[in-house]
């Protein structure tokens, strides 16, 4: 990030040099209260946020938000202390707070910053900076022209709960002791809308939204408006269904929600506590052998990518999953060191993760992978939290569609989906070329053999 160009477009109150002063001068301070390592962190985000409702404004919101982050080392003790006022009396407190800390804290034998050898010296650019110039009168009209769309589009579209423009930008920079120095300045710009169709006692809601690095590349607000309201249209005269056993598809946004499931079991912290369904299982089948999951962290402008992991660690490319094995898990250095083995470079999560079957022909959009699905639920919408990832016991409440000899029958609701999330993972049949991004994880629509499925 330039330190001239980049303040005036985005709105940023201080530079790069700036924040590169204030860790500076952190790190000094620690060393010289006799801390054995050190690391710095500072940061800034501003954005706007604007909803609207039935035609009208409802809320305007700014938001600025600086931090200062200092996490000093005595020995093996660390202490971890934050300040928002830029002060050099408040960073000298900051840090002696850190420190503090530090020596009154228990020794952790595998506490530090990571290994010299694993710093990122060279940082890839990945183009991640796009401030959006909006004021609030132009996101304004950017959210009623996605309202409109979407109460346009059929007459039984009958209400809203709004529709919301986004523009949010951030910088930081990150230094340490173990000669780690870097940072950039990154966005991540949306719009949304949640229309609900029909009256009475058949109504039903449903959302959609576009999100990316840079607003050129949003949906258009019509395009975001019509889908949000054709989705919520076809959920009209929903009902229940007797309790079976069936196949089940996950559309494409859900099945990001599974292949986080399995990010979360095979990562550091719930490895090394051992709470986890996945427990010793590299080099081991944990997907059927056509599906594949590679990691990307320098894909351009990817929502998930990062040119170093959150403790400055180098990030690369890498195969998660081969042929349904197991070939890495997702390690900061402290789990890492927990389970004697070496960073991943995910301190602070997975980057740019991509599910494939070597099954998938490029014909296999939506309609095809309901032709597979033959007679079961395709699920379009899943409740609450109901994932045991110690026992990896699944039970979330649902809505989609009942589908037979694979054409949509009628929508159902009220419905809960239940089976073990190690079996489902192994029962995925095939997976869609409707490939959908969300967020860090990009992967098609996922149809699992087989599931329970509780009605009425």
């Amino acid at each position: 990030m330039s330190t001239t160009t980049s303040r005036a477009e985005s709105g940023f109150a201080y530079s790069r040099d700036y924040f590169e002063n204030l860790v500076d001068t952190a790190l000094a301070h620690a060393k010289k209260l006799g801390a054995t390592d050190a690391g710095a962190e500072a940061s800034e985000g501003c954005g706007l946020s604007v909803s609207v409702r039935k035609g009208k404004l409802e809320n305007v919101e700014r938001n600025r938000d600086k931090s200062l982050g200092v996490t000093v080392y005595v020995g093996n003790r660390r202490g971890n202390a934050s300040t928002s006022d830029f002060s050099e009396a408040a960073i000298q407190q900051t840090v002696q707070a850190a420190y503090d800390i530090a020596r009154f804290t228990a020794e952790d034998p595998v506490g530090g910053l990571p290994d010299e050898a694993d710093i990122s010296q060279d940082h890839p650019e990945l183009d991640l900076f796009h401030p959006w110039a909006i004021d609030s009168e132009a996101a304004a009209r950017l959210a009623l022209e996605c309202e409109a769309a979407a109460l346009s589009t059929d007459r039984r579209i009958t209400n809203s709960e709004g529709a919301g423009v986004s523009a949010q930008q951030s910088h930081f920079f990150s230094a340490h002791t173990h000669g780690f120095r870097g940072g950039y300045a990154s966005s991540r710009h949306s719009i949304s809308v949640a229309p609900i169709a029909g009256r009475g006692d058949d109504m039903q809601r449903d959302a959609w939204y576009s999100s990316m690095r840079s607003a050129d590349e949003l949906a258009s607000p019509q395009a975001v408006g019509r889908y949000a309201a054709e989705r919520a249209l076809s959920r009209l005269k929903s009902r229940k269904i007797k309790t079976t056993e069936c196949p089940v598809l996950f559309e494409s946004p859900l099945a990001a929600g599974l292949l986080g499931g399995l990010v979360q079991a095979v990562s550091g912290g719930a490895l090394y506590r051992r709470s986890t369904f996945l427990l010793d299982s590299l080099g081991k089948a944990v997907l059927p052998a056509h599906i594949d999951v590679t990691e990307d962290p320098h894909v351009v402008r990817g929502k998930g990518s990062a040119p170093f992991d959150d403790e400055g660690v180098v990030t690369r490319a890498r195969t998660v999953v081969d042929a349904g094995r197991l070939e890495g898990y997702f390690l900061s250095t402290y789990s890492a060191r927990k389970l004697g083995m070496k960073t991943t470079g995910n301190a602070g999560g997975s980057h740019n993760l991509t599910l494939r079957s070597r099954l998938t022909d490029p014909a296999d959009d939506l309609d095809a992978m309901l032709r597979k699905l033959g007679t079961g639920l395709f699920v379009i919408e899943l409740m609450g939290q109901g994932v045991n990832y110690v026992t990896g016991d699944y039970s979330r409440g649902a809505s989609g569609f009942w589908v037979e000899n694979g054409q949509i029958a009628f929508p159902v609701q009220e419905i809960t989906i239940a089976g073990n999330l190690q079996s489902m993972l192994m029962g995925i049949q095939a997976v869609g070329a409707d490939a959908y991004n969300y967020g860090a994880k990009t992967v098609g629509s996922m149809l699992i053999d087989r599931m329970k499925v509780a009605g009425a």
